[in-house]
């Protein structure tokens, strides 16, 4: 069994792991930088060490430093969250070389699925689709262009040891490749330190579903109701939603059963999540996130199920307390609550939160760091507050919504919170089924109504 858990993460996930450690009557260590002394996480953790300066590079990435927290306060395994060192197998061998439990698979599935040219390997492996494009890496623009002749036009570049939007670019016709080849492969050695990229189709008018799985690495299996993150800006989700409205019955069951396979095949520990885009009727594998997601409480809200602690329990040798198909039990939302100021071209917004109320009532939950006072640095992402509410349908959750929202009290920063209430109001989404072009078709509108022009009036109307 783990005793001490060491979370080497920050903000509103390192909350939610120490909160689920101490429920679990496991004991927290939390670390942090210099930036984040008067943080939430260092102050609500058994113990804290500080691991360096503000720059994530001198703290929050810093394996030694973070592995050196763990054996002077006698952790015996480590939790990332997500993002920082989530998903870096060099950490997770590190941690196994150290003997402390690693809160996730192993360094080699980690490995194996964090490069996207891999994990396509593996989908065909195990029949899983993928959307057509390069049998591997393409280490050259004429490479790039040998697949281009294959499958035609437009296709995507992609970067393989990332995503994000980082190192992607869209190429329309041959005498795009050479400039496109050449800027995604510096964008995405700079962004992930590997430059190496692979080609896909791309794909228009596309929905991106992901179900989320749990497995013991014993054979035991579960799975979600999938979750639609298609309202995105820049590749960046900022709308979440369960079960995806309007998806037909045998898409939603094809994925659920490809994600099964996926994962028994990998005989995958812990938490992840399988990511498809939906387009023209079919399904295809785009991902695997080896790790808990920002939209898991989605995923919480719906069925009822703590992801946190069966990460734990797994991690401790226990078995799953959920297995099969897990139902839905009515819908849930989650609207990501961001330090940017969507009047302004979603320009980053730091200093002091002045005020501070979440919204409340039943159905309301509310992830995040943040207090009265407690002051946004910029070296770190530009999430402030996860706010999710469930109901029993589609409908009631989005009037919950836009009830939340507008609680939602926070006073010395600009949010993101108008526009989702923009969002809530516009016709395309409330009938549900939106493409991933949902936000970008609305900032180019000509008629001069887009949700942008909306939030710069004030209250969206419908």
């Amino acid at each position: 069994m783990i005793g001490k858990v060491l979370v080497a993460n920050r903000g509103e996930v390192a909350l939610r792991v120490i909160r689920a450690c101490r429920e679990l009557g496991i004991r927290s260590v939390a670390v942090y930088s210099t930036a984040d002394t008067d943080s939430l996480h260092r102050l609500l953790a058994d113990e804290a060490v500080c691991i360096g300066p503000p720059s994530p590079a001198s703290s929050y990435l810093n394996v030694p430093a973070i592995i050196s927290a763990a054996e002077l306060t006698g952790a015996d395994a480590i939790h990332p969250g997500y993002g920082f060192l989530a998903e870096n197998a060099r950490f997770a061998e590190i941690c196994e070389a150290c003997n402390i439990k690693f809160v996730g698979p192993s360094s080699r599935t980690i490995a194996l699925m964090g490069d996207k040219a891999s994990a396509r390997e593996v989908a065909v492996m195990t029949g899983v689709p993928i959307t057509p494009g390069s049998d591997g890496l393409c280490r050259s623009a004429r490479e790039v262009g040998r697949v281009g002749a294959e499958i035609g036009y437009p296709l995507v570049i992609k970067a393989s040891a990332g995503g994000g939007g980082k190192g992607m670019r869209v190429v329309r016709s041959e005498d795009e490749i050479e400039a496109a080849y050449t800027s995604a492969s510096r964008e995405a050695g700079a962004a992930f330190g590997d430059g190496s990229v692979y080609v896909e189709r791309y794909l228009q008018e596309l929905r991106h579903i992901e179900v989320q799985v749990l497995a013991d690495g014993r054979g035991g299996t579960a799975t979600f109701p999938e979750r639609d993150c298609s309202i995105q800006r820049r590749y960046q989700k900022l709308v979440e939603e369960s079960p995806a409205p309007g998806l037909p019955e045998d898409a939603r069951e094809g994925m659920k059963a490809a994600a099964a396979t996926l994962v028994e095949h990998l005989g995958y520990e812990g938490a992840g999540t399988v990511e498809f885009v939906y387009a023209g009727g079919e399904f295809y594998f785009i991902e695997m996130n080896t790790r808990l997601q920002v939209e898991h409480p989605v995923t919480e809200m719906v069925t009822g199920v703590d992801l946190v602690a069966e990460q734990l329990g797994v991690a401790s040798g226990e078995g799953l307390s959920v297995a099969g198909d897990a139902p839905a039990r009515g819908h849930a939302m989650e609207f990501r609550i961001n330090a940017e100021d969507p009047r302004r071209g979603f320009l980053p917004q730091t200093g002091p939160v002045e005020f501070y109320t979440p919204p409340g009532g039943p159905g309301v939950r509310v992830d995040s760091h943040l207090y009265a006072g407690f002051k946004v640095a910029p070296y770190y992402d530009s999430l402030l507050a996860k706010l999710i509410v469930h109901a029993k349908t589609r409908e009631a959750a989005m009037r919950r919504g836009a009830r939340a929202l507008d609680e939602f009290a926070l006073v010395g920063l600009e949010t993101t919170q108008p526009l989702h209430l923009a969002i809530l109001e516009d016709e395309a989404f409330r009938r549900g089924g939106v493409s991933t072009g949902f936000l970008a078709e609305r900032e180019l509108r000509s008629d001069g109504r887009g949700l942008l022009r909306l939030v710069a009036d004030g209250r969206p109307s419908a």
